[in-house]
């Protein structure tokens, strides 16, 4: 219901150790809630231990509590890594870097590193 955006999009804010919200009124609809979530922050929280959120509302890169599902379509058009490569792409980017999605609905390239790069070092 909410692939990955296309295009290029700036990195607008980067959250170490994030909360998660789920707005049924703007994210994707989660059966049938209507109230809106917050998830404490933790390295199994949704996002992970990290969010850098794009400057499209709602989408960004993350970290995910569960790595064998990186590279399935499990998330919901955001572009998952593993905890520990969020962590150190959040070393590596400030707000205002461009990401640029190319080759199909999963890949980013974030300065001219790809986020399928990432996550096979």
């Amino acid at each position: 219901d909410t692939p990955s955006p296309t295009g290029i999009h700036a990195v607008s804010r980067i959250a170490l150790d994030p909360n998660y919200t789920y707005n049924p009124n703007i994210n994707f609809k989660q059966g049938q809630n209507d109230k809106i979530l917050t998830v404490p922050p933790g390295p199994n929280g949704p996002v992970g231990s990290v969010w850098i959120a794009l400057d499209k509302p709602t989408y960004g890169i993350h970290g995910t509590p569960d790595p064998s599902k990186i590279g399935k379509t499990e998330s919901h058009g955001c572009v998952r890594l593993t905890n520990w490569d969020a962590r150190e792409l959040a070393k590596l980017v400030s707000p205002g870097v461009t990401v640029e999605f190319v080759g199909g609905p999963t890949i980013a390239e974030v300065g001219g590193t790809s986020t399928d790069e990432l996550t096979q070092q």
